[in-house]
């Protein structure tokens, strides 16, 4: 039913390629006009209005190593690297769940 299609990017004038596939998602989705961007051009303009995202370096509380965040650590609350916070998570997670087969046995 759907062919493949060479388009011209409108931004830099290269020529892509609309897949029968692609056009196919466009008409499930009700698209009614076709690309006018290469994929290059659009996540170029699609990443253009993203922000980048501060990151802050704080001293893990688990393990003493670098931990990364995107906030700003505070003195008062523990920080911990990826690491060790997917430890800590698995722990807990582990613990409830053995909670809960408990609490059914009883």
């Amino acid at each position: 039913m759907y062919e493949d299609k060479t388009l011209t990017c409108k931004e830099c004038g290269k020529e892509f390629v609309f897949t029968a596939g692609e056009q196919e998602f466009y008409a499930e989705k009700g698209f009614e006009n076709e690309p006018q961007r290469c994929k290059e051009c659009r996540e170029a303009r699609k990443n253009a209005n993203r922000v980048e995202r501060k990151l802050f370096t704080a001293t893990c509380a688990s393990c003493g190593g670098e931990a990364k965040v995107p906030f700003e650590p505070r003195e008062d609350r523990p920080v911990y690297c990826s690491t060790c916070f997917a430890k800590m998570k698995e722990e807990q997670e582990g613990s409830s769940q053995s909670n809960v087969s408990s609490d059914s046995v009883m």
